[in-house]
């Protein structure tokens, strides 16, 4: 049995993006076990998939992200693995998995240290689908291509004339100046057309999103027989999950339950404003992006020029009637 350590800290979405990584390394090795090393607010992931047999949870974004560090590369080496798959592009992982005394060791290329401390240091490209990206870590020990997230939710059956919407994103994005969404009024008129419009509109949201939702709440008629609100009743990703699949269409923003959906193959309408699209979802009919039309010359911006968004939000400003116009087809 080969026992391998994953390690890639991120958000729950992140999470999800690496999931094909390590599908295919299950396939490669199907008796191995495998260990994610992740940030304690993605635990959750594990609750998606089988191929994760143990976590190590770390908090490399608390006040100890030092002392985190030295208790994974202590913990990597009582446990004595055969092998480690690292992301993350900086410059001092390499470092960190040669001290694991993990013997092979997979991670990004970041110079010429990287080159001589890992059994193969991987050219890093950003300029493709996250899922791919991750999955260039395991080319060097497997030929299986897990091209999208596959999660162990079966396939459920359809609510008919459906749309579920999920407005939310986290709070922590919010807090840091990261906004990636449209406003709660904008997102009521969304419900409001679709009713109008003869759809079953299914509302749901997560722990972060009690504000949003209670404004979108307070705008539309709750006691319309083709309104559902689902909100408080998802209490886990898992069930998130079952609750996408039973949608015929789901519209969201760039959070966490767009990669669900992905994985669920519901059709699905994402809001998209400083990031880039071209990364987060994949090239298919299955999930479409809707953007402003606003000619911003640096969009998408966030992570690609700047760690906040700008004040103006030019790249936000759509109109309710160009997400009915775009669900409705």
């Amino acid at each position: 049995m080969k026992k391998i350590l994953a390690i890639n800290f991120g958000g729950i979405g992140d999470e999800i993006f690496f999931l094909p990584t390590l599908i295919s390394l299950k396939k490669e090795f199907p008796n191995s076990k495998i260990t994610l090393a992740l940030e304690p607010r993605s635990k959750s992931v594990k609750d998606l998939t089988n191929v994760i047999d143990d976590l190590f949870l770390i908090d490399v974004k608390g006040k100890n992200k030092y002392f985190e560090l030295l208790k994974l590369v202590l913990q990597a080496r009582l446990e004595h693995f055969d092998m480690v798959v690292s992301s993350g592009g900086n410059k001092l992982i390499s470092i960190l998995l040669r001290m694991t005394g993990i013997k092979e060791r997979y991670g990004y290329d970041t110079g010429a240290l990287s080159r001589k401390l890992l059994t193969k240091a991987v050219p890093l490209n950003k300029n493709q689908y996250a899922c791919a990206m991750y999955h260039d870590l395991v080319t060097p020990v497997t030929n299986f291509k897990t091209e999208l997230p596959e999660i162990n939710v079966e396939m459920q059956e359809k609510f008919e004339n459906s749309v579920l919407i999920h407005p939310g994103v986290s709070k922590m994005s919010v807090q840091k100046g990261m906004i990636k969404t449209i406003t709660a009024k904008i997102w009521a008129e969304v419900i409001k057309l679709l009713l109008d419009n003869g759809k079953h509109v299914l509302l749901a949201g997560g722990p972060d999103d009690d504000e949003v939702i209670s404004e979108i709440l307070s705008s539309v008629d709750v006691q319309n027989p083709n309104f559902s609100n689902y909100y408080g009743k998802t209490k886990s990703l898992k069930d998130l999950a079952v609750l996408i699949g039973k949608a015929e269409k789901f519209i969201c923003s760039d959070s966490a339950p767009l990669h669900v959906a992905v994985a669920m193959k519901t059709k699905t309408y994402v809001i998209f404003g400083p990031t880039d699209d071209k990364k987060l979802i994949p090239q298919s009919e299955n999930v479409v992006a809707i953007k402003a039309n606003d000619k911003c010359p640096i969009k998408p911006c966030l992570w690609e020029h700047r760690q906040t968004t700008c004040e103006t939000l030019d790249c936000l400003k759509i109109s309710a009637e160009k997400v009915v116009k775009a669900v409705l087809g």
